[in-house]
């Protein structure tokens, strides 16, 4: 099967069963790397991309669901940070560096996109819209207390209009 998918701003085709998982069409197919494999049943969030702005978990997502819909990954998000830094990922960007958010860092590109889509429906969450938002992503080294700070602080930085 021969699908279009538009990725961070690319039109892309690709040739592959419209059953696999969008996450081997970006790593495998595409060669963007950034988001991971955690556990392949959509449980720990190493694989979030956006989907037409959600967050969604990319490894359980069949090719055929998403052809013809907007993607992000965190090469994206990365990519629009740097064009922007008063923007969302900007902010986000800025508050990881800042706060020293990766310990490991395998699970950071979910945490990142998760963190992304909440500031970008909600630029100043509490702490139980941050909980919700942030529930299904793990961190094997527990960083939640720096990532919640993160959230945070690109918050402020967002309702302040700058970033740093």
């Amino acid at each position: 099967m021969s699908v279009t998918l538009e990725i961070n701003g690319v039109t892309h085709r690709v040739d592959a069963s419209a059953e696999t998982p969008l996450l081997w069409v970006i790593r495998d197919h595409l060669e963007m790397t950034g988001t991971k494999f955690g556990c392949g049943i959509a449980q720990c969030g190493a694989c979030t991309v956006h989907l037409d702005g959600q967050p969604i978990r990319s490894c359980s997502t069949p090719l055929a669901a998403v052809a013809g819909r907007k993607i992000t990954t965190i090469e994206g998000l990365a990519s629009d940070a740097a064009a922007d830094h008063n923007s969302v990922a900007g902010a986000v960007k800025d508050a990881w560096d800042a706060l020293q958010v990766a310990q490991c860092g395998y699970c950071q590109s979910g945490q990142m996109m998760s963190a992304a889509a909440l500031l970008s429906q909600n630029s100043r969450p509490d702490d139980a819209a941050i909980d919700a938002a942030m529930s299904g992503n793990i961190c094997r080294c527990a960083t939640y207390p720096r990532i919640r700070t993160a959230i945070k602080t690109a918050a402020d930085q967002l309702s302040a209009g700058k970033t740093s």
